[in-house]
């Protein structure tokens, strides 16, 4: 490159005021190293051209690196006098639509931040509005289906029964019977050392019937059977076949909202009895081999252990919880939008919320009943 097409500005001799920009300032001439230092500090030493008319006829080329350095040096706003060619004027009216004045770049990120609560706040309520809705149309969708039971939707109800209760069975046993026996091996250690071991049947039977029992399988049947709801609902939705409904006339409430609260209403009492056998199983077996606890005395000393206040509290959870998970799903799956990227979004949210709402009215649970049961 030649000397006259190096990058560079000089303040014109007649007229101090004007900065001239001369040479070609395009992005493999800035790269070098004796050069850009060097256009850094006389841009540095004009002071960003505060008060200075720039003229930039005089360039021999200029792309859109050169015009972003000076872009920059002009805080990303066009100086007052700046005399330009057509193609350098299209050049910085690009840039000028691409970057937001220096003005905004004060106060945008306070404003940003104040508008993205009250969105957030504002998706909160209509959730929540949402939701209210949700809950009032299923009452009134229970109130017709008990004065109309012949025309509710059975096999929807059964096969809901089936999906999200007959094949959760395995894999709730099995987790149940290992978090029995990770619970009895580590209660059995701390009560050998003070000698209670009988006590383990008592720590076990309250635990897990009471609690780890019901919270366990809400929180499986969340994961499983509620991202199962809540995808089945979104891909009617990318399908139109929630919109081909409506046209049918057959409201979503009744044929798809009520039947898989009932159903997870039915199965969960059911899940948590299943669940806290195959638990009690594995503490029993885990008794056995730690502390030599007889399976026959494990069965004998559990009723005097365990009030069966507890094991109606279990039930209820189950029938709670089902019915919230249910909802949860539900509601996501209905909001879900005519996308793919919709789909898996409203998925993943309703597994985090009906884990959430799970453990939340776990918590009501234990303040309501504090004093029941012991």
């Amino acid at each position: 490159m030649s000397d006259d097409d190096s990058p560079r500005l000089e303040r014109d001799s007649a007229s101090p005021a004007t900065v001239r920009v001369h040479g070609a300032w395009q992005v493999h001439a800035l790269a070098r190293p004796e050069i850009l230092p060097a256009i850094e500090q006389s841009l540095k030493d004009l002071q960003g051209g505060a008060g200075a008319q720039w003229d930039l006829s005089s360039l021999t080329s200029l792309d859109h690196i050169g015009a972003q350095v000076l872009w920059n040096a002009w805080g990303k706003a066009i100086p007052a006098g700046l005399a330009l060619t057509p193609a350098q004027t299209t050049t910085f009216a690009r840039l000028q639509t691409e970057a937001p004045p220096a003005t905004d770049a004060e106060t945008g990120h306070a404003a940003i931040s104040w508008q993205a609560l009250r969105h957030q706040a504002l998706q909160l309520l209509q959730q929540f509005a949402s939701f209210v809705g949700l809950i009032g149309q299923l009452v009134l969708d229970l109130g017709k289906f008990a004065t109309r039971p012949l025309e509710g939707p059975w096999k929807e109800i059964s096969a809901n029964v089936y999906h999200a209760g007959f094949q959760a069975l395995g894999i709730t046993a099995l987790v149940g019977f290992l978090i029995g026996v990770v619970l009895s091996y580590l209660s059995a250690q701390q009560l050998h050392s003070f000698g209670g071991d009988i006590y383990l049947v008592n720590i076990l039977g309250m635990s897990i019937i009471r609690e780890l029992g019901p919270l366990l399988a809400a929180i499986l049947v969340a994961g499983r059977s509620g991202s199962s709801m809540t995808a089945q609902l979104g891909v009617m939705r990318v399908t139109e076949e929630l919109d081909a409904m409506l046209v049918m006339g057959m409201p979503h409430g009744f044929r798809l909202v009520m039947p898989k609260v009932l159903a997870l209403a039915i199965a969960m009492p059911l899940l948590v009895i299943w669940t806290d056998a195959a638990a009690l199983i594995g503490g029993m077996a885990a008794a056995m081999i730690e502390l030599n606890l007889s399976p026959t005395y494990f069965v004998q000393k559990l009723p005097d252990a365990v009030p069966l206040a507890n094991y109606w509290i279990g039930l209820g959870k189950g029938a709670v919880f089902g019915s919230l998970i249910a909802l949860v799903a539900c509601h996501f799956g209905l909001r879900i939008k005519a996308n793919t990227e919709s789909l898996g979004q409203g998925t993943t949210t309703s597994v985090v919320t009906a884990i959430t709402v799970v453990i939340l009215a776990d918590a009501v649970f234990a303040i309501v009943f504090n004093g029941v049961g012991f």
